[in-house]
């Protein structure tokens, strides 16, 4: 068990690392920090946005870019569990109208990166400058469409690892086909509200809306520009979701204590994925190991599961060591930083 010290330990720790890179009047992240069940540290530093100058706390939401995968990766394996998906079910049997060069393309595939679907982003026209970001925002059954005008996928299902959000915004939409359920209101009913994650939210305009938003900012000189919005903004299931510390420490819970999936139902999602040729990679191209919405690969010799977010205006990371007990989430709104996650965790596991 933790001791009584570590909790002021580890926040005098991250108070010097956060001081001294965000003020209290700029935009800035929110800390969580759990060990052995206890939380040690939540805590807020800098604002939501320049308009309002609210303090970020524990209620903050973020949009959590790629975090969001693993949640859709949940949605997928409790569909499994209902018997309504397979995970070799191919895009042949959920959607037979798409073109040769992915029906055989797997659910599996799909959760793991080895669908060799093309990047959405590649396939989008330009956007119009002169209209406004939301205006030109794709929308997931949009991506659907282009990934059909496609004529090629990248290699043949299987062979190759490449992380795709294309893949995952394609299981967001299998998760709608397979429950009869928009993906943002399946997410609410079978993982949101079971879990009493009451502030999270799959962020669809003019239909919902986030409370407690923090917005996304990226530096400009001496100062901050709103960008909180992008071309790629709106789809769902790659990285729509928008969360809290409170909540994904209630998330956190959830998979320590296997509330929504069994711990037989979650190894599929903690196997790495084996293939022939490029296997995983860290963002700066580190050998990683991936399983379904997780990367799988140790840390100086410790089991680990995490995953980063990155999106314009946001930085987003979570780092569980299910060994040590530890997990450390940081939500950044600001894209200036990285997440810090990991550095955190160092502290957390030095002081142990």
């Amino acid at each position: 068990m933790c001791r009584p010290s570590e909790t002021g330990q580890i926040g005098n720790k991250v108070d010097s690392l956060l001081t001294g890179v965000a003020s209290a009047q700029e935009p800035g992240a929110a800390v969580l920090v759990i060990k052995d069940r206890r939380v040690l540290l939540e805590r807020g530093y800098g604002v939501t946005d320049l308009r309002t100058r609210r303090p970020i706390d524990a209620r903050t939401n973020f949009r959590l870019a790629s975090v969001t995968k693993q949640l859709t990766a949940a949605a997928v394996m409790l569909l499994v569990r209902d018997g309504k998906l397979r995970y070799e079910d191919r895009l042949a049997d959920i959607f037979p109208e798409f073109p040769a060069y992915g029906l055989a393309i797997t659910v599996r595939q799909l959760l793991n990166h080895t669908s060799g679907l093309p990047d959405y982003e590649d396939l989008m026209p330009r956007p119009d400058l002169a209209r406004a970001v939301e205006e030109v925002q794709i929308k997931d059954a949009v991506v659907l469409e282009l990934l059909k005008g496609a004529e090629a996928g990248k290699f043949e299902p299987g062979t190759k690892w490449a992380y795709s959000n294309s893949g995952y915004v394609v299981l967001g939409l299998i998760v709608e086909k397979a429950s009869g359920l928009p993906f943002d209101e399946f997410l609410r009913q079978r993982i949101f509200i079971p879990l009493r994650m009451t502030g999270t939210v799959a962020y669809v305009r003019g239909k919902n809306e986030v409370p407690h938003r923090a917005y996304g900012h990226t530096k400009e000189g001496d100062g901050w520009k709103e960008t909180d919005q992008s071309p790629t903004s709106a789809t769902l299931g790659d990285g729509g979701v928008y969360s809290s510390l409170a909540d994904l420490g209630k998330w956190d819970a959830a998979l320590r204590n296997h509330i929504l999936l069994t711990e037989l139902e979650m190894r599929a999602a903690l196997s790495p994925v084996i293939v022939p040729e490029n296997p995983p990679t860290e963002p700066d191209g580190t050998p990683a190991a991936y399983g379904f919405g997780w990367f799988l690969n140790p840390w100086r010799g410790r089991a680990r599961m995490w995953h980063y977010g990155e999106t314009v205006g946001f930085r987003t990371a979570i780092q569980r060591f299910p060994d040590d007990g530890l997990t450390v989430v940081v939500l950044l709104n600001r894209s200036d930083l990285d997440a810090l996650a990991l550095k955190v965790a160092e502290f957390c596991l030095e002081s142990h």
